[in-house]
């Protein structure tokens, strides 16, 4: 190919012919600045100008790695370069593609001009650099970033001498350049338009780049917005212009009872038939709503939902359809109680029993619920008095307030003020950057429930006197006086009015908290209610377990001649226990713990002195252990931690019964 001479003009084909024997350009004006600076710059770097040919080319891994990152611009680029080829077939031209570095990508052209390009190894993963071939159209648009041709003796290198070149610099879509298009061919069929071609396919390439990026980035945004539709926790329905349903997300299907996709294409206002009113004016776009009550009826029971709508418009301002958000109620419920603080879950339902003593402590606490009066609960530990605390709150007009609980006797006395009365920022050596605000405002509204009050350092007595008093609080290191609102329940398993007579607990004290007292009966003193306990214990359990649980008369009679030293809650553990225990569903004496079947602590009951029960509970210890030894191969450990006892106790239990 190009077997004539190019065809170039005199002067430029003598300039360089001087430049090449003196190094000296005479006249500037013929040449381009930006190929004479090329000419100077590959004179320093001591190029050959009679050669020309690639010599920096990428081993094939190397130029597979070329091609594997720059996969998406090539695909992108190469039906614009095929355009292109399609123009100049068979004219000795050849379509290029390099990166950014001028490394050679992928090649368009008729056999005979691939061929020729292939003596100068401009193939792929040759360099076209201008440290490595001197000037030539991509090395120029390398260094100027701009669309530049260079044809004939413009090229550094005489064997380039019979190529122009037209090159143009395709841009990413962060406006940097990637890529460059070079439209190489014979020197005489240069033409300045080619350049301008060239350019403009390099800008369409640079333009389907941004259009895919968007696409990209669209797509990614779509993708996080429906991961987010689907996973939030409120329901979310969408619907067209005409109030069909579009969209909704796993939460509106299963507030609404439906399942798959059985609300698409239905009419909004079927689903919300009790605020047709506030739907239809969503839809004709005259009114949203926040925050109204809603009922659903389903199969499953009704769901009571906050609902909030608003009406979505298009770029004309015409309504193009709504949107609808679905809250559980119980969820906002639950959202207000533990940001306040606290849960609260006893009503006066949960407290169980018929004895005379219950019913009178629930009698005086349901009394002391309709007022905001200060309440102190007297009983032993384990009698339930938070439980009757939290019912009291969620009978009175603070039910929708927070509940806060605190431990006197838990916290360090040194904290205690801390705790209820917050502090400022630097109040004391390991405050809380910023300050922290104490209980009473937290429960400010609501109700502050202060367990083991008897626990009480007397200078926290004072401060907590005086809040009462005032109906204010002021932090610890602070002068700014906070106003709050709140009602004070207290608990406690000592006899305040003997610590009052002992000096422990301040006179004045006890005096503003003692509006209410309410004597919680331990459980030795409710014994009809023992039985109804245990049963109702042992349901709740199996109902968590899935299981039914047939309880022995047996073991009715030994929980109930038992004394309880640890009241409702010792109770409910045994309950657990012999839940977890029984065999087959079945709870049996074996079930229980040793103290319940022979307590020391017994009452006096026409069973106590029945020989033949204490022989028969002897005889099934004898029972149980041995089949436990026998069924563990002798392990003592496993066998003590089976019947939750120490080892210790279970060597004295096979000593009294002979077992060796």
């Amino acid at each position: 190919m190009f077997k004539d001479k190019p065809t170039d003009m005199p002067s430029k084909s003598c300039m360089w012919k001087k430049f090449i024997s003196d190094g000296k350009i005479e006249d500037q004006s013929i040449l381009l600045p930006q190929i004479a600076d090329s000419w100077v710059r590959c004179s320093q770097l001591k190029l050959n100008p009679d050669d020309g040919k690639a010599q920096n080319i990428l081993a094939p891994a190397e130029v597979r790695i070329l091609l594997e990152k720059n996969q998406e611009i090539i695909n992108i680029a190469k039906p614009f370069m095929a355009n292109i080829y399609e123009l100049f077939r068979n004219s000795g031209f050849i379509v290029v593609l390099t990166d950014s570095n001028g490394y050679v990508m992928e090649c368009f052209g008729d056999k005979d001009s691939l061929t020729s390009a292939k003596k100068l190894h401009f193939v792929r993963g040759a360099s076209w650099r201008e440290c490595d071939v001197g000037t030539n159209a991509i090395s120029v648009g390398l260094a100027t970033g701009k669309p530049v041709q260079v044809s004939g003796a413009e090229h550094y290198c005489i064997k380039h001498h019979w190529w122009t070149c037209s090159a143009a610099p395709i841009y990413g879509a962060d406006g940097q350049i990637i890529a460059f298009l070079d439209l190489s061919g014979p020197a005489r069929a240069a033409y300045s338009h080619t350049l301008g071609m060239v350019a403009a396919a390099a800008n369409a390439i640079s333009m389907q780049i941004g259009i895919q990026q968007k696409n990209y980035e669209l797509s990614l945004m779509n993708k996080r917005l429906s991961s987010i539709f689907n996973t939030m926790s409120d329901g979310v329905i969408l619907f067209d212009r005409f109030g069909k349903v579009k969209e909704c997300n796993p939460i509106a299907k299963k507030l609404m009872g439906h399942t798959g996709d059985m609300l698409s294409g239905v009419l909004v206002q079927t689903l919300f038939r009790g605020n047709n009113q506030l739907i239809q004016k969503l839809l004709n776009g005259k009114e949203t709503f926040a925050e109204i009550e809603f009922q659903a009826g389903v199969d499953t029971g009704p769901n009571r939902c906050v609902v909030s709508g608003e009406t979505i418009f298009d770029k004309q301002g015409c309504i193009n359809g709504g949107v609808i958000i679905l809250r559980p109620v119980e969820k906002v419920h639950s959202l207000i109680n533990r940001l306040s603080g606290h849960y609260t879950t006893f009503q006066f339902n949960n407290i169980l029993g018929n004895s005379a003593s219950i019913l009178d402590a629930v009698r005086q606490a349901s009394a002391a619920a309709a007022t905001s009066s200060s309440v102190i609960l007297q009983g032993e530990s384990g009698t339930g008095k938070e439980m009757f605390a939290q019912a009291i709150h969620n009978k009175s007009a603070r039910r929708s307030g927070p509940f806060i609980a605190i431990n006197c006797g838990a916290i360090p006395r040194e904290l205690v003020g801390s705790e209820l009365f917050g502090y400022e920022d630097g109040a004391f050596t390991g405050a809380k950057r910023g300050g922290r605000p104490g209980n009473f405002e937290l429960a400010s509204g609501g109700t502050l429930f202060l367990d083991e009050i008897g626990d009480m350092p007397l200078e926290q007595q004072v401060a907590l006197l005086r809040v009462l008093q005032e109906k204010k609080v002021a932090r610890i290191g602070g002068n700014k006086v906070i106003a709050v609102d709140v009602r004070i329940i207290c608990a406690t398993n000592k006899d305040l009015h003997k610590l009052v007579e002992s000096g422990t607990f301040r006179q004045d004290l006890y005096y503003r908290l003692n509006v209410f007292k309410i004597e919680i009966p331990p459980l030795r003193k409710r014994r009809d209610d023992i039985e109804l306990l245990f049963c109702n214990f042992v349901k709740q359990i199996g109902s968590e377990q899935g299981l039914d649980y047939i309880i022995n008369a047996s073991v009715l009679e030994l929980i109930n001649r038992y004394d309880w030293p640890g009241n409702v809650r010792e109770l409910h553990n045994v309950a657990e226990r012999a839940c977890n225990m029984a065999e087959n569903g079945v709870i049996s004496m074996l079930c229980l713990p040793p103290e319940i079947c022979c307590p020391r602590n017994a009452v006096n009951h026409p069973m106590a002195g029945n020989k033949e029960i204490k022989r028969g509970i002897l005889e099934q210890e004898l029972e149980e252990i041995r089949g436990l030894l026998e069924k563990e191969r002798g392990n003592i450990s496993k066998v003590a931690g089976i019947l939750g006892i120490a080892r210790s106790t279970l060597y004295r239990k096979m000593k009294r019964h002979s077992i060796y």
